[in-house]
């Protein structure tokens, strides 16, 4: 995924239709020189609609989307005829898009299937003609209702990606050129902190034709659940991700002490994160030798960590069979 193309969060300015006036038509034809009332019923207002798409998988088509109206229901008509309802307006999302009210910052909705619509602001309802208001003392109404104005505000469209294995760890703890090494993805690598601004998603191959989904998460530092460093921009990400790949780089001043910040920072974000199945790895396993691995190892007591090197190309194979059994 490049950068300016994946768009993972948009504000938009958005407004439904206003309902169309009920008539207040009394029936004249040539045969009938003061009859009843006939007015229709205005149409409704025409809403907001969003549509789940599988295959988008950016907000990018409504980055520069910043004021979204949908059409006004018409007047109701004599002999009792409906207006129109005014048209409405579809947005078409990625799988993952979940819509916040955008000045609450209250969870409206979150779309998951392909097809799923859901209504994002509702319009107005059509007024009533003056057809419903006679009665026998007032046989001849000469007013109708007027239309209900639609809705109109800030929404919130956030992205949550999609993906089978989400890594997680601090900056530069190897996420990336893991990602780059096992599948084709290419994301941007360098030896210095938040080198990835944006998730990167790569197909992992694995063995009989099978693969699985890996997704590069930015990094996570301490604090990031009160929304330090990049914060709830990537923290949401791994909510939709089946199983988490702990990566602790060898290099690392406390091994321990890492894993658990990232383990609290996930469970002070979203506490339904630590149910899901865990892979603990320590990555630059080049680096080591027997004696300090087993150290290593002592540290992570308990966890069973896999040791890996993406560039000496060093366990490998170890760490996918273990991705695979975790997502079985």
């Amino acid at each position: 995924m490049a950068d300016s193309n994946f768009i993972d969060y948009v504000k938009i300015f958005c407004a439904s239709g206003n309902g169309g006036p009920g008539s207040a038509h009394l029936l004249r034809n040539r045969l009938t020189a003061k009859g009843g009332p006939d007015g229709g019923d205005g149409g409704r207002g025409g809403h907001i609609i969003l549509r789940g798409n599988a295959q988008m998988w950016t907000l990018l088509p409504l980055k520069y989307t910043k004021h979204v109206k949908a059409g006004h229901g018409e007047h109701g008509g004599h002999n009792q005829r409906s207006g129109a309802d005014g048209d409405d307006m579809y947005l078409d999302v990625p799988l993952g898009t979940v819509a916040r009210d955008g000045e609450t910052k209250e969870k409206l909705f979150e779309i998951t299937e392909d097809g799923e619509e859901r209504v994002l602001m509702k319009g107005g309802i059509g007024g009533r003609g003056n057809v419903h208001f006679k009665s026998p003392t007032n046989q001849t109404p000469r007013y109708a209702q007027p239309g209900m104005p639609g809705e109109e505000g800030w929404r919130v469209l956030e992205l949550k990606v999609l993906a089978d294995v989400g890594l997680v760890g601090f900056p530069n703890a190897g996420k990336s050129t893991l990602l780059s090494v096992i599948s084709e993805a290419k994301p941007k690598i360098a030896n210095y902190a938040f080198t990835t601004l944006v998730p990167n998603l790569g197909v992992v191959p694995y063995r009989d034709h099978k693969s699985f989904i890996m997704a590069d998460i930015p990094g996570i530092i301490e604090g990031a659940s009160d929304g330090k460093g990049l914060g709830h921009r990537f923290l949401r990400h791994i909510e939709r991700n089946s199983a988490l790949l702990f990566l602790i780089p060898s290099d690392s001043d406390d091994h321990r002490k890492e894993y658990e910040v990232l383990v609290r920072e996930l469970e002070k974000y979203n506490p339904e994160l630590l149910d899901k199945k865990r892979v603990v790895a320590v990555s630059k396993a080049d680096m080591l030798d027997q004696e300090l691995q087993g150290e290593i190892a002592n540290e992570l007591d308990g966890l069973n960590p896999l040791f890996f090197s993406s560039v000496a190309q060093k366990g490998l194979v170890e760490l996918k069979d273990a991705l695979w059994e975790a997502l079985k």
